[in-house]
């Protein structure tokens, strides 16, 4: 007999892989320190396996690692009890509803350290109610009934806590292993962020109208040595797209239109230019054009301030019979694109996660019997 009354125990056969916790190991778990009392190996359903750890504190308090597969639990034994005879799919605990994964008897296999009770040689009755991250355990042997509350706890914080180098391969999806993301909460932050956004929008650009800030026709001849420089103009409010269109009669030839967008304030200077190309003739009997005498193209994002546009037009040196260039610039009103790209994104991302999150769920209930996912 140890100290304590804890009983020595190493009589049984089964030998168990030698990666794991030990008798004797010590580590800290949540801000308390732990010593590795004993070591449990249960069997269920004739070859199916895993440990269970029970660990002691200082304070002389118990509490139980179960590992299997490479995945882990921590539990506690409760004061409460349940009527689990007749399976029930439900029982709640803590206003936690929790749904039953499974029912089996088990029998202990292999036995290492000190223990404060008899270890049963009979087969305990295990019930299981889920809802991961948290399990209900039940076990039952004659008349004596142990209940015991868990929730899922990571390889890493097991391996910091005891400075474990390896930890056993996890395969699979554990029994309360929660999915990466609590879609429930993203879908809520989603909305939010979205309702944020529209707001936002409304509240800068409702008064905001487009604001045509150039409309010039201008000849080749005119500046084919110099560059157009408009008056100066203002912007106010928020930052939105400068939309400048072109049209030269180019027939068979091209035409360039390069502009730059100057912030008198800070000197900035933004560049864009465009081919404005059409060309057509017949190739085989067949008619054909290409291009177009009318191009449009964007200065994305201009802010509010004061401007001035340098245009420089360009035409093909053989082209005698077109003359002139036509450019508008139109401060327009904000993209909704910025606006709805953002929402239809987290839309996708959501509805994207809650599927995997289904999907995740099933194989986790596909060793149960009692799927909720079945038909």
């Amino acid at each position: 007999m140890a100290e304590d009354g804890l009983r020595s125990q190493k009589s049984f056969s089964h030998k168990r892989p030698l990666i794991g916790l030990n008798v004797g190991q010590k580590g800290k778990l949540r801000g308390e320190e732990y010593t590795v009392t004993g070591v449990l190996t249960k069997k269920a359903y004739g070859s199916y396996y895993w440990d269970e750890y029970i660990l002691e504190s200082k304070k002389g308090d118990f509490i139980y690692l179960s590992e299997a597969s490479g995945h882990w639990i921590l539990l506690k034994e409760v004061e409460d009890s349940y009527d689990v005879k007749n399976h029930p799919r439900f029982l709640t605990h803590n206003e936690i509803r929790m749904n039953l994964y499974d029912y089996t008897d088990t029998e202990i296999v292999a036995a290492q350290g000190y223990f404060d009770f008899v270890i049963p040689v009979k087969k305990v009755h295990m019930v299981e109610y889920i809802q991961p991250p948290y399990i209900i355990s039940i076990e039952t042997l004659g008349d004596q009934e142990s209940v015991f509350f868990g929730e899922h706890i990571s390889v890493k914080e097991i391996k910091k806590g005891f400075s474990m180098p390896k930890t056993p391969m996890k395969t699979g999806i554990g029994m309360v292993q929660p999915f990466l993301i609590d879609v429930r909460n993203l879908a809520i932050i989603m909305c939010s962020v979205a309702v944020l956004i529209l707001s936002s929008h409304m509240f800068i650009y409702s008064d905001r109208t487009e604001q045509v800030v150039l409309s010039e026709s201008m000849t080749f001849d005119q500046y084919k040595d110099k560059s157009f420089v408009s008056p100066s103009f203002v912007l106010k409010g928020g930052s939105a797209p400068l939309t400048i269109s072109t049209h030269s009669d180019v027939d068979n030839s091209w035409a360039n239109l390069q502009v730059a967008l100057v912030n008198e304030k800070t000197n900035e200077e933004v560049y864009a230019n465009k081919d404005i190309e059409y060309y057509h003739g017949y190739t085989e009997g067949e008619h054909w054009t290409e291009g177009d005498t009318s191009e449009e193209f964007n200065i994305c994002g201009v802010n509010e301030g004061t401007y001035h546009i340098v245009v420089t037009p360009m035409k093909a040196p053989e082209d005698i019979t077109n003359n002139f260039i036509k450019v508008n610039a139109v401060w327009n009103q904000p993209s909704m694109w910025n606006v709805w790209m953002p929402i239809l994104f987290m839309g996708i991302l959501t509805v994207g996660l809650y599927y995997l999150s289904v999907y995740f769920e099933q194989k986790r209930w596909a060793e149960s019997s009692y799927s909720p996912y079945d038909k």
